[in-house]
């Protein structure tokens, strides 16, 4: 069995290369860090293969989809992925778009390439890692989490049409909480709730996606939040979001 992880080289990415190589599978790992890919292939225990990639710029997704096809992939992980803090009037136009081609153009690229393929075998799983903010407004995150609503209404989407294609190829989605990763360092802000370890959010949602769940949520705090984001109106989720995300800034 082998598997494609993006954004593979720290956090999320990385918890799961470690899980799955333990299990046997062997891993194609892309990530910007050439030296920690190369770390990782010469700690792992099954066979490694890394690409150096830049999901910032579509034509890499293209690229990535390519070399990989010499490969036969069982499991392909939509990991990478990052945010942009602060007022949409404020924030850095450039990076926003850089975010929303690794989180939404690169993922959807990947998906839609591997998926055809997979129909064509009747075989293999998707795993698009988004977000519980995936259900909300985001307020000073307003680009992060518009993007991974996108990606959990496009996972959604393509779960229903695969029930009417007689199918034994899945897709999953994981909304996690906070994370332990280099998620905030990266977009300059700190958690304000303590997050759940790496490893256990990686096991977690490996487990589920391998029973066959569609949408992932991890820990029973998450499952409320979610919830009551589906039945509270906007007006009242929005401002509690905001307050959410000044406290970030406050700790950090």
């Amino acid at each position: 069995m082998k598997a494609l992880i993006t954004g593979a080289t720290s956090g999320l990415g990385l918890a799961m290369a470690e899980i799955l190589s333990q299990n046997g599978w062997e891993l194609i790992l892309t990530g910007r860090n050439s030296a920690v890919l190369k770390e990782l292939q010469s700690r792992l225990k099954t066979n490694v293969y890394t690409v150096t990639c830049d999901l910032s710029k579509p034509e890499n997704a293209y690229k990535l989809y390519k070399a990989c096809r010499k490969h036969s992939i069982d499991l392909l992980v939509n990991n990478a992925g990052f945010g942009v803090f602060g007022y949409f009037s404020e924030t850095s136009l450039k990076s926003e778009l850089e975010m929303i081609n690794v989180n939404i153009t690169s993922l959807h690229i990947l998906t839609k390439l591997f998926l055809r393929d997979f129909l064509k075998h009747n075989h293999g799983r998707i795993l698009n890692i988004a977000s519980s903010a995936g259900f909300m407004t985001g307020p000073k995150l307003s680009g992060y989490y518009a993007s991974k609503n996108y990606v959990v209404r496009l996972s959604l989407a393509i779960a229903e049409e695969l029930k009417h294609m007689n199918t034994n190829v899945k897709i999953s989605v994981f909304c996690p909480g906070p994370i332990d990763t280099n998620f905030n360092r990266r977009a300059g802000v700190s958690f304000s709730v303590k997050p759940k370890s790496a490893e256990y959010m990686a096991k977690y949602a490996l487990e589920k996606m391998f029973e066959n769940k569609t949408v992932i949520i991890p820990t029973f705090m998450m499952k409320i939040c979610v919830t009551l984001s589906k039945i509270v109106p906007e007006s009242i989720v929005s401002p509690i979001v905001f307050r959410i995300q000044n406290n970030k800034l406050k700790e950090k």
